[in-house]
């Protein structure tokens, strides 16, 4: 047999395992979401504790978390480090979650990685979660690839969260608003103390979160004798295009002119914590090339977030998925000129569905709501119930399927508008893999 053919029919073998052992993963999504960290320190150390052989960041927050641990990975790697990147959810590929020296995983070194991680689950009473097991994969990956630093988002909360089983170097706290309010707490304080949760004794944390989140977050940082750092004040934007922005960043140690790829004037506050993240670093001790900060911004993306992907007709992606997150994107629309606004809105149900159909929905010429393949996803014609009571004037669409969407928004959509995709990274993550195949 010809090497070329042994070596097809290898690799379309390794596909289909690493396809059976996905479905063997997603079928754990049906148990829900389980906090706790009993099981994933069960796992982890079935494992041997991959997570303590490298300096970790942990990032934690309500929106921005994506883009701070995007910026600050991008930094380290700039700066000659090998830095693993862990973040939820992902878009299109279970690949995008882990992500090595600017790269994500290969789907031989994911299968080969899943395959020990699910192995070690089968032989606890009490099966882990889907994202128990993602995370130990990331943990685990990570120290195969023999990393230098981790860079790991929390995935929801922080106290609770599987992640919260590491020792960072630095902790970050993005910004503190509602959202999961089922697992986390109605008000702000019960939230932020969430949140603070991943603050650990004499472990710096650097914040953007502001108010009585921020007290709280001051209070959990005081009792565990940890220097708090805030991002409040530190930064002012310069300069913005559609092909990206400038920013004045005030650091700790200087201050910056950077510029970003990345859109939405809220992207300041995210730069502006990655900036004061890794200046905290430098003064423990680790070294950086001069110029590493401005370029590992200028090259870090964060896609499905205020993503231009369609120039004719101009399509902009973004996955806002709670109140606060649909009052950035619409401040950040402001940097748009266009006709109208198209609007596709996909939002899961255990959002608040109203408060963000409220503030986004006056704004647009039409709204086309729709649904994501996802069990969690709100009923399209409840969205448009809330759209027509917002926007009475606009133009609705309900639609069962993103596909389905984008097909009507593009029939209507004329010179000079704009088409929206937001209300979930589900939905955005669906959408993308449309619009760029």
């Amino acid at each position: 047999m010809a090497l070329c053919q042994m070596s097809s029919i290898l690799k379309d073998t390794s596909m289909k395992e690493l396809e059976n052992l996905l479905e063997e993963l997603y079928e754990l999504k049906r148990v829900g979401i389980k906090l706790g960290l009993e099981r994933i320190l069960k796992l982890l150390s079935k494992l041997e504790n991959p997570h303590r052989e490298y300096r970790i960041l942990h990032v934690a927050g309500t929106n921005g978390k994506g883009s701070v641990c995007r910026m600050i990975s991008s930094i380290l790697v700039e700066g000659g480090y090998s830095v693993g990147l862990y973040t939820s959810p992902h878009l299109i590929r279970l690949n995008e979650r882990f992500v090595i020296d600017g790269r994500e995983v290969e789907d031989r070194e994911l299968l080969t990685t899943l395959k020990t991680v699910l192995d070690a689950a089968e032989e606890m009473d009490e099966k882990p979660t889907f994202f128990e097991i993602s995370t130990a994969t990331a943990f685990e990956l990570f120290k195969e690839k023999n990393v230098d630093f981790a860079v790991v988002e929390v995935g929801m909360g922080g106290r609770y969260d599987a992640t919260n089983v590491v020792s960072p170097i630095v902790s970050i706290i993005t910004n503190v608003a509602k959202d999961h309010l089922e697992f986390l707490g109605d008000g702000i304080e019960d939230i932020a103390k969430e949140k603070a949760g991943i603050i650990k004794e004499k472990i710096p944390v650097v914040t953007s979160a502001t108010g009585k989140a921020l007290d709280v977050i001051s209070e959990v940082s005081k009792s565990k004798k940890s220097e708090l750092i805030t991002a409040k004040g530190r930064w002012e934007r310069k300069d913005f295009g559609l092909n990206g922005q400038r920013f004045s960043i005030h650091g700790i140690l200087r201050d910056y002119d950077i510029k970003t790829p990345m859109l939405g004037r809220f992207q300041g506050e995210n730069i502006a914590l990655s900036v004061l993240a890794v200046e905290k670093l430098q003064m423990l001790g680790i070294f950086l090339p001069e110029g590493s900060i401005e370029k590992g911004i200028a090259n870090a993306t964060n896609p499905g977030r205020m993503e231009i992907v369609s120039a004719n007709p101009k399509i902009l992606l973004d996955g806002a998925h709670n109140v606060d997150a649909i009052k950035a994107l619409v401040e950040s629309l402001n940097d748009f000129s266009y006709n109208n606004l198209i609007l596709i809105l996909g939002i899961l149900k255990d959002k608040d569905i109203e408060g963000m159909v409220k503030e986004i929905a006056p704004l647009a010429g039409y709204v086309i709501t729709t649904m994501p393949r996802n069990e969690r996803a709100c009923n399209p014609e409840k969205i448009s119930e809330f759209v027509a009571k917002y926007n009475a004037g606009c133009g609705v669409y309900t639609t069962r399927s993103i596909k389905e969407a984008l097909s009507v928004a593009k029939r209507i959509a004329i010179s000079d508008d704009l088409i929206c995709v937001t209300g979930s990274l589900y939905t955005v993550g669906e959408a993308r893999a449309i619009i760029i195949p």
